[in-house]
């Protein structure tokens, strides 16, 4: 049997509902802009329950315009998870600022608020906690310490589409909240998109100016703006997917925890919900000390995983002019032993009982 760690077209009817509106935006020659992303703009918003949805470029642009538009620039620190995709890290240095690691809470994976308060300085800016995997992140500890050193909060939600913090939507805790909608993600497009989320009217009118050259009227120019615009197109295939969203969320909930009751007991590092989370899991991590092994094996059998993250951000030779000389132990440890199982509404029971069954097959061997 084979097992694809991810598939994206597995809905015929919605596909043919796709293609149907992808021919009606070629026909209308409105590519960039207009009536669907206004639409998409305010559906996304109404999913989230909240007020404003601002539709970029893609999900890194989302991050960068957070930083600028808040005021973070040259010189200024931001916090930022050890345990990230590199994207988080690129934003903030992509405007001069220097990012600041902190290292994970073990079981969760996502940014430790302990750690948070003893590394602010003068230069601190802002802390940009991520929903790593789809678990969200403990965020009343965050927001109230950035409250308390007035520095600012942008969320990473490139992984969190529908997540839920205590019952709430994530999408506007924080100052603001960075989307990407590449196609692998819990709501994808077909290319790059992004957004950003918020309730607070005038940042995103600020925004809507500066993801289009800072001008809402053209040539006429308010603020040093970017090209950051969502495409016709990529809207028009969200607004689609996104009327799937709960439900294929909730498929991505029982595979979970067909994993969760199938591997416990196991020599493995199974994922761990906090009570007051609802994540989406768009990733099912579980760690082992010789996870080479695991996906060499479970390769042979058919089976594909995938690896997030192999390389931890301060590792990468990109970053090597930072000097950064703390260590950073756990996220060392987390990058050399996860391994990402198949999952997503594309899998049914029989497809999951393979995996499991393969995976206790195999770790009976070491």
């Amino acid at each position: 049997m084979k097992v694809s760690f991810l598939e994206l077209v597995f809905d015929e009817k919605l596909q043919s509902s796709i293609n149907e509106s992808i021919l009606r935006i070629s026909n209308s020659s409105n590519y960039i802009g207009g009536k669907e992303i206004e639409f998409f703009e305010k559906e996304y918003a109404k999913f989230l329950n909240l007020k404003e949805a601002i539709a970029v470029g893609n999900g890194y642009d989302a991050l960068v315009l957070s930083l600028k538009v808040l005021g973070i620039s040259s010189g200024d620190e931001v916090l930022v998870p050890s345990n990230t995709f590199i994207a988080t890290w690129l934003a903030i240095v992509s405007i001069g600022a220097k990012p600041i690691p902190v290292e994970p809470i073990e079981r969760t994976y996502n940014i430790d608020y302990t750690k948070i308060e003893k590394l602010i300085s003068k230069k601190t800016k802002a802390i940009i906690p991520v929903h790593l995997y789809g678990q969200p992140c403990n965020l009343d500890p965050i927001i109230s310490i950035a409250k308390k050193h007035n520095i600012k909060v942008i969320e990473d939600a490139a992984q969190a589409h529908g997540a839920k913090y205590k019952g709430e939507h994530i999408g506007a805790h924080g100052d603001l909240v960075a989307w990407s909608f590449y196609p692998g993600k819990n709501l994808g497009a077909y290319g790059d998109a992004g957004a950003i989320t918020t309730n607070n009217l005038r940042i995103a009118k600020k925004l809507r100016l500066m993801r289009n050259y800072g001008s809402e009227i053209k040539y006429k120019n308010d603020v040093i703006g970017v090209n950051s615009r969502m495409d016709s197109l990529q809207a028009t295939v969200l607004r689609k997917k996104l009327k799937k969203l709960r439900s294929w969320n909730k498929k991505r909930n029982l595979i979970a925890n067909f994993y969760k009751d199938h591997l416990s007991g196991l020599d493995l590092i199974l994922p761990f919900t906090e009570k007051w989370a609802e994540p989406v899991w768009h990733l099912f991590c579980v760690r082992h000390p010789k996870r080479n092994f695991l996906i060499e094996k479970l390769k042979k059998r058919g089976i594909e995983t995938l690896i997030h993250y192999p390389i931890a951000p301060h590792e990468q030779k990109a970053f090597k002019y930072l000097n950064l000389s703390k260590k950073y132990p756990l996220t060392e440890k987390i990058s050399k032993e996860l391994l990402s199982l198949p999952i997503g509404p594309h899998l049914n029971e029989k497809k999951c009982e393979y995996v499991c069954n393969n995976l206790k097959k195999i770790l009976k061997t070491i």
